[in-house]
């Protein structure tokens, strides 16, 4: 029996902040068959999703690739108790 290890976030901070602002984190969105469609980011980190490393990295490549201002953000996985 294979369990997934579902207990990783993803976190984002803004760059030109040095660290004044609070880290936002990813809640995902998904089509009802389950299919990734993209991420928003949200202040609450109790109701952000929590994700495999695999589901985490989706996360992140889909935020790092995402048009604007992506490249003012830091966006990194991290685990749940972090």
């Amino acid at each position: 029996m294979e369990t997934n290890d579902q207990r990783y976030l993803v976190q984002q901070n803004k760059i030109a902040d040095d660290a004044k602002a609070a880290p936002v984190f990813a809640k995902v969105m998904r089509s009802k068959e389950g299919k990734f469609e993209g991420v928003s980011f949200i202040k609450n980190k109790e109701k952000a999703t929590v994700m495999t490393v695999a589901e985490a990295q989706e996360a992140v490549d889909w935020a790092t690739k995402k048009k604007g201002n992506a490249k003012d953000y830091v966006t990194k996985i991290i685990c749940v108790g972090q």
